[in-house]
């Protein structure tokens, strides 16, 4: 029996009739699905296929990537089979897609990316398909990191970086590329002193003396409204020390293993779903977000977070 027909066969299953982990899909299931995908793409992209994906350049289907791909993890965070399926699979259709044009123009095709990526894993992982040994995540990584230096032969530690990260991701790549060659904060609990020293160096900016004045949270109080900095100069010190205020946030999320990027995600979707809740509370009563007053808003809006909490 050949390596791939025993792939083939049904997967080994354990007590609870889930697959081993490990376990490849049935190849003779995937294989013509996959098959039939590929055959769909190239179809639309033929002559007498979808003008719209004719149309389509390598640099044009880029900014359809990066939003199927933060649809994506919308998807997994609602824990939804169904949701991350179909997500899934349209993140699979820009990979399908981006290569189909790569073919169609004569530069590689869907096999080039495949059979790359394969002989990638495999030299990637010499614990598992050579004699490197390598017990811990912590091993794993540090070898795969000597492996990719190696393959790129980089002059710097942050090339390879993607520069189209967003910026509290990339901040969080950035500490982390200089930390592995020593070049951190001894102890984690020395972010928040820094955090201390940039939040002054904002108030120092921002406030006469410095001093930034006590002024408690609450809605029960005047509006008084914002204004613009009006020195461009200023302005731009302003930019800077706000900008080392979310590094250091950045920091302080990787050194507690937190990705922040997935942190502040999460946060904006819990926020804007807070006030979705307010508008829906107030359509029932017959009013509407844009009639009520802070201080009902916030009324609701603390209860919401209370219902949260008795749920969790």
């Amino acid at each position: 029996m050949t390596e791939s027909e025993h792939q083939s066969q049904p997967a080994e299953s354990t007590e609870a009739g889930t697959p081993l982990p490990g376990t490849p899909p049935d190849h003779s299931i995937l294989t013509p699905a996959f098959e039939k995908l590929c055959d769909v793409i190239a179809r639309l992209r033929s002559p007498d296929g979808c003008p719209w994906d004719r149309d389509q350049t390598l640099a044009t289907i880029k900014p359809y990537t990066l939003e199927e791909t933060y649809e994506l993890l919308e998807a997994i965070d609602s824990g939804n089979d169904e949701h991350i399926i179909e997500e899934l699979g349209d993140l699979l259709l820009q990979i399908v897609l981006d290569a189909q044009i790569a073919a169609d123009e004569g530069r590689f095709d869907l096999t080039h990316v495949v059979d790359r990526l394969t002989l990638k894993m495999i030299e990637r992982h010499p614990h598992v398909f050579g004699d490197v040994a390598a017990e811990t995540p912590e091993e794993v990584r540090r070898n795969w990191d000597q492996i990719k230096e190696q393959e790129k032969q980089r002059r710097s530690i942050f090339d390879g970086l993607p520069a189209a990260l967003p910026a509290l991701a990339r901040a969080s790549r950035i500490a982390e590329k200089a930390a592995k060659v020593g070049y951190d904060f001894p102890h984690r609990d020395m972010l928040f002193d820094k955090l201390r020293e940039e939040i002054q160096e904002l108030a120092d900016e921002i406030y006469p003396g410095g001093q930034i004045p006590h002024t408690p949270a609450s809605v029960e109080a005047d509006i008084v409204a914002d204004r613009e900095l009006a020195d461009p100069e200023l302005r731009e010190r302003v930019e800077g020390e706000l900008g080392d205020i979310l590094f250091v946030v950045a920091n302080i999320a990787r050194r507690w293993k937190i990705n922040p990027e997935e942190a502040l995600r999460k946060s904006n979707s819990k926020f804007q779903q807070r006030v979705q809740k307010i508008e829906q509370e107030l359509e029932r009563t017959g009013s509407s977000i844009q009639k009520a007053s802070l201080q009902e808003m916030e009324q609701i809006y603390q209860a919401v977070k209370q219902q949260e909490k008795q749920n969790s």
